[in-house]
Formats: C-alpha cells, structure tokens, sequence
C-alpha cells in the first residue's frame, strides 16, 4: 500500500473512484519544487519541476497495487511515476507516488498554468466522456 499524490483530474473522488476501482480517504497536501501547467488542448495538466514552485493538490492513503496498476494505466505514456516527499498541511512530510510529465513530451505543454476550480466549471465534463471509458480496466493487463 502507497500513498498518491495527485494534482489534476483525480483531485476529484468520483474520477479518481473511476479509475482506480477504490474510494480512498484523502487529505490536502503540498508538492514543493514542481508546477502544473495547462497541457496545449487538453483539459488535464502536466507536472514539471520548477525550482522554488509548489503545487497544491490530494494526497490519497493506502492505494493498492492493483489500484497504482490501473493508476499507471489511465496516466499513460506522457507520464512518469516518481516516488516524492509531499507535505501536509500540519507541516509533515510523507512519500507519495505522483505521476510527473515526461521530458520527451514537454513540447506538449502550455506555457500558463492549469487551473482546477477552471477544470471543474468548463473541462471535467469534457474531460469524462473522453477519458472515462475505464469500467473496463480490470480485464486489461
């Protein structure tokens, strides 16, 4: 079991529901050193690092292999699974897996930051009929 930090579309319990097949407890957290960006015509962020930044997000407690399995399968080849301190908002610091945009990939990101409250107004519907199609994930390997 692992903690998971998320920063994007799985700030949302029925998303992250969706995806990972569990209903996990979660908590604020902070993610020093990396900003989101908006991903150029998408609805969903990118991660990178960035000295000094920090990115607010969701730390979820006790994820599953089988839920990181199908976790890496949703987040795809854009991203990188990395193992970072994140802090809470009590000043503690714990691991989390988070997932981190690829270096190959950085073409693909805007130069503005992603927005969640903007996320939740205009793209999460969209975001959800194009990427939510994941009830059958447990078949795929």
């Amino acid at each position: 079991m692992v903690n998971v930090f998320t920063y994007g579309s799985l700030m949302c319990a029925d998303i992250m529901a969706t995806v990972s097949g569990v209903n996990p407890l979660s908590e604020s957290a902070l993610l020093g050193n990396y900003r989101r960006y908006a991903v150029l015509g998408e609805d969903y962020p990118a991660l990178i690092a960035e000295a000094g930044a920090q990115t607010q997000g969701l730390l979820y407690r006790n994820i599953s292999d089988e839920a990181l399995r199908r976790l890496d399968v949703f987040e795809g080849d854009y991203y990188q699974r990395c193992e970072l301190d994140v802090a809470l908002l009590d000043g503690r610091q714990v691991t989390a897996q988070t997932y981190v945009f690829r270096a190959d990939y950085r073409h693909l990101v805007a130069d503005w930051p992603w927005s969640f409250e903007h996320f939740l107004i205009v793209g999460k519907a969209k975001f959800e009929s194009a990427y939510l199609g994941f009830q059958h994930l447990p078949s795929q390997e």
